[in-house]
C-alpha cells in the first residue's frame, strides 16, 4: 500500500482515472467490462478528496484525508468487508471501521488489511492459508482485529497473493511479521519450507535492520531499510532459487520505494531512476540480447540482475507502481507511463498490446502547466491514476 498524501479540500480540484480488467467492478465505473483507455470516474463526488488507494486482485482500498475507508470490486470472499460476499461495483464505506481512523491499507489477491492511526490490525477477506492471521484458514466478510497485535502498535500491512507482511513501530526490535501461505519462502518464517502460518510469525534477519516500508505481491515479499537497503524474500526472480529469509540485494544504490508484481520487482533510487529485477513474460522487459544472456547465467546471479528501465534517461521518475505484470510510472512533469502486459487494456494505451517500453498514457489533456500532482496505483490487471491540482508544489 502506498503512503498517504493529504489533498485539497475542494473535490473539483482532484481526478481519479481508470483502466483495464473491470469484468467484477474494480473500475468503480458501475460498468462490468474491461477498459482499454483511461475513464474519468464520478463515483466519489460524495466522498472526495481520496488521498490514497490500494489495488489488488479486483478489489480497491481507497483513504480519505480523514481516515475513513471506502471500498469496491470483487468481494466474494469478503475482502471488501461490508459484511456480505458479494461484488460491488461502487465505492461502499467500510462500516464496521468507522470512529476509526484507518492510516494504512492494503488489497491482496482476496483479502484485505486496515492499520488504525492507534496501530490496530483489521483483516477481512479469503482466510483460507492463514493470511488474515486470525489463528485459523476461515475467511471473514467484515475486518475482525488482529489480536496477536493488541498490545504492540502496527505502523504497515502488505498484503500479497496468499500471505500478509506486517510492520511494527519499533526500530530495535522485532519489526516485521509474515503469516499465511509460505511454501516460497515469502513469510521469512524458517530457513526450511514451511506450509502455512495462521499466526503472525518474526520474520527472520530483519531485528537489527530498521525497516521504513514493506511489499508483497504474489509469493514475493520485499522490505526497505531507513539507510535505503533493498531486502527480498519469497520466490525467486527469473527462476532463481526461492529465498526463505530476507537477503539484502547486492546493490550501492540508494532505494527509496520498491512495488512488486507476480514476477518482477520496480524499485526507485532516491536520485530518482527506476531499475527493474526479473520480469520477462508478456513483455515486462524486452531486451532480446539479455534474456539470451540469462540462459548462461547461473540461479545465483540471476537474483542480483537489475536492468534500468530503457528510454527514461531525461525524465526524473516521482512514483512507480506494479501490477501482476505490468507497470507504470509517474515522471516528474506529470506525464504517467506504462509498460508490460495488455490483455486486459491496463496499459490504457487504447488497445490490448504488451509494451517492452514504457509508453505515455494520455489522460484527455496536458496539465503541466497546471501543477497537477499525480500518482500511479495498479492492480493485477487494472491502472488507477489519482491526480490532484496544486498550484504550488509537487512531490518529490
Amino acid at each position: 500500500m502506498e503512503e498517504n498524501k493529504t489533498v485539497g479540500e475542494d473535490e473539483r480540484e482532484q481526478e481519479i482515472w481508470s483502466w483495464g480488467a473491470g469484468t467484477e467492478g474494480q473500475l468503480g465505473t458501475g460498468r462490468l467490462q474491461d477498459e482499454h483507455t483511461p475513464q474519468l470516474l464520478h463515483s466519489f463526488s460524495s466522498f472526495a478528496p481520496i488521498s490514497s488507494l490500494s489495488c489488488g486482485g479486483a478489489h480497491v482500498i481507497a483513504l480519505t484525508p480523514d481516515g475513513r475507508v471506502l471500498t469496491w470490486g470483487r468481494g466474494t470472499s469478503g475482502q471488501l468487508g461490508h459484511g456480505e460476499m458479494v461484488n460491488s461495483l461502487q465505492p461502499k464505506p467500510v462500516k464496521a471501521v468507522e470512529g476509526l481512523v484507518i492510516s494504512h491499507a492494503s488489497a491482496g489477491w482476496n483479502h484485505s488489511g486496515f492499520v488504525s492511526d492507534t496501530g490496530l490490525l483489521f483483516t477481512c477477506g479469503d482466510g483460507s492459508f492463514g493470511q488474515l492471521g486470525h489463528g485459523d484458514y476461515k475467511s471473514q466478510c467484515t475486518p475482525i482485529k488482529v489480536s496477536c497485535f493488541s498490545s504492540k502498535h502496527v505502523e504497515q500491512i502488505a498484503c500479497g497473493m496468499r500471505h500478509s507482511l506486517v510492520l511494527l513501530r519499533d526500530p530495535l526490535g522485532d519489526q516485521v511479521y509474515g503469516f499465511g501461505s509460505g511454501k516460497r519462502g515469502q513469510l521469512g518464517i524458517s530457513n526450511d519450507k514451511v506450509k502455512s502460518a495462521s499466526l503472525p510469525r518474526i520474520t527472520l534477519g530483519l531485528t537489527e535492520v530498521n525497516i521504513k516500508s514493506i511489499n508483497a505481491n504474489g509469493d514475493h515479499s520485499a522490505a526497505l531499510s531507513a539507510g535505503g537497503h533493498l531486502y527480498t524474500w519469497g520466490r525467486g526472480f527469473r527462476g532463481a532459487s526461492d529465498l526463505y529469509f530476507p537477503h539484502c540485494f547486492p546493490s550501492d544504490l540508494s532505494f527509496k520505494q520498491v512495488v512488486l508484481g507476480w514476477n518482477h520487482a520496480l524499485v526507485q533510487t532516491s536520485e530518482h531512476k527506476v531499475f527493474m529485477i526479473g520480469g520477462y513474460h508478456h513483455g515486462v522487459l524486452g531486451d532480446p540480447q539479455k534474456t539470451a544472456l540469462m540462459k548462461h547465467t547461473s540461479a545465483e546471479s540471476k537474483e542480483g540482475i537489475m536492468q534500468r528501465i530503457p528510454n527514461l534517461e531525461e525524465n526524473e521518475v516521482l512514483h512507480i507502481a506494479a501490477g501482476a505484470e505490468h507497470s507504470a510510472l509517474v515522471t516528474g512533469n506529470g506525464s504517467v507511463m506504462t509498460w508490460g502486459w495488455g490483455e486486459h487494456g491496463q496499459l490504457g494505451l487504447g488497445d490490448t498490446v504488451d509494451q517492452t517500453d514504457p509508453q505515455v498514457v494520455s489522460l484527455g489533456h496536458n496539465l503541466t502547466e497546471e501543477r497537477a500532482i499525480s500518482r500511479v496505483y495498479c492492480g493485477s490487471g487494472f491502472s488507477f491514476v489519482l491526480r490532484t491540482y496544486d498550484g504550488h508544489s509537487q512531490i518529490r
